[in-house]
């Protein structure tokens, strides 16, 4: 039986994300300066992208966070468990105003960046994109500024991207900004945030030959 499993480490996630700074050339080709991280596996991976970026141009870019639920909850995920369920419907958790609307973070003339570990379906993406756009526009509203005229810029990074028919797509202006750190067929990604019993064996299992 094939195991359609990859694992994968915190140094490979690190290495990861440090080649594709350099690839994309991120802090000087598309400069953010706010990143969003959809919750909870782009957590770390937008922490350790500012790291990188930090080290272009000497300053901390605000992370915010977002909460987005697609998969459906499965009991026994982790090291020898079931992969969860991808869902239908993206289902808001956490959003950017805690504290109302007047705590609303400013995002008009922002380079956003959005992170999160693997674009699958493109369902979570393309919804966070679209609500932040809504927001956006209201924004622009309220500071009296023509829609679409606030110089508001969104991209994306991913650790992941899995290569297949993805069920959304993204508006052509976002998916220029798209930046994937890695492409990987269609497998059941075990990222070690997930590891719940020996991370160590979880990482032994990430340095063996992959096929």
């Amino acid at each position: 039986m094939v195991d359609n499993k990859l694992y994968i480490s915190y140094n490979q996630i690190h290495q990861l994300i440090d080649d594709a700074v350099g690839r994309f050339d991120l802090g000087d080709s598309y400069n953010p300066d706010l990143i969003i991280a959809i919750g909870g596996g782009g957590f770390i991976p937008a922490r350790i992208l500012r790291s990188f970026l930090k080290a272009k141009h000497g300053r901390n870019i605000p992370i915010q966070a977002i909460g987005l639920s697609l998969y459906e909850e499965l009991p026994n995920v982790g090291l020898g468990g079931a992969p969860e369920a991808p869902g239908t419907q993206v289902t808001k958790t956490q959003w950017l105003n805690f504290g109302g609307a007047d705590s609303l973070v400013s995002l008009l003339g922002r380079k956003i960046l959005v992170v999160d570990e693997v674009d699958d379906s493109r369902k979570t993406l393309v919804y966070a994109v679209a609500e932040l756009q809504k927001d956006i526009r209201e924004q622009e509203r309220q500071a009296g500024v023509p829609a679409g005229e606030s110089g508001t810029e969104i991209g994306i990074f991913v650790v992941y991207n899995k290569d297949k028919a993805k069920a959304e797509e993204l508006p052509p202006g976002v998916m220029a900004r798209y930046y994937p750190a890695a492409t990987t067929p269609d497998r059941w990604l075990c990222f070690p945030w997930d590891c719940v019993t020996d991370i160590g064996e979880h990482t032994a299992r990430a340095m063996q030959p992959r096929s």
